[in-house]
């Protein structure tokens, strides 16, 4: 497989990614077009950026984040849970992933590692945080692997059926020997 990974005008190309999300997270039409619209605003914060992996030229995944500020919507539902574990301070000069996407064809091959590598490398905060589901996943041990640890667990987004992890690594992250 010839991964590519490299800078994503995510604006541009929302359709693609969202196609990808879709495949990924079981996305019906309705939820991509709420999603489009909320992408679209967040690469307009200060600080945004995206990344694609592409296949021969095809979007097979994506990552985008931003500098975490405790103003934007995520930051004001999951304080409350990292206040109570005494982990708000992650909220602070820290880059946030907002969306890390793989396509399921593509999948387990070192994409998702790739992309979320290297938007951190390119982060001027000292620590990254992100949200994911809260099950053991491929996705969680992927981010336990790079220094991710569970700062705060059943948190509960408006309209999210089931209940997310908010985790946290310091930056540059960690790689495995031989990666």
């Amino acid at each position: 497989m010839d991964l590519v990974i490299g800078p994503l005008d995510l604006s541009a190309h929302v359709d693609e990614a969202l196609a990808v999300q879709a495949a990924a997270f079981g996305l019906g039409p309705d939820e991509v077009a709420v999603r489009r619209q909320i992408v679209l605003r967040h690469m307009t914060h200060p600080g945004a950026r995206a990344l694609g992996a592409t296949v021969r030229d095809r979007l097979v995944g994506f990552v985008y984040g931003m500098p975490n500020d405790r103003a934007h919507w995520w930051s004001t539902v999951v304080e409350p849970y990292l206040r109570a574990q005494d982990t708000d301070a992650w909220l602070d000069d820290s880059f946030v992933i907002t969306e890390l996407h793989v396509h399921p064809a593509h999948q387990n091959h070192g994409a998702g590692r790739a992309l979320i590598t290297t938007i951190t490398d390119a982060a001027t905060e000292p620590r990254s945080i992100l949200s994911a589901i809260d099950t053991e996943s491929p996705a969680r041990g992927l981010y336990r692997s790079l220094g991710y640890q569970d700062l705060a667990r059943r948190v509960l987004f408006p309209s999210a059926p089931k209940p997310y992890a908010v985790m946290g690594a310091t930056l540059p992250l960690h790689r495995p020997a031989g990666r």
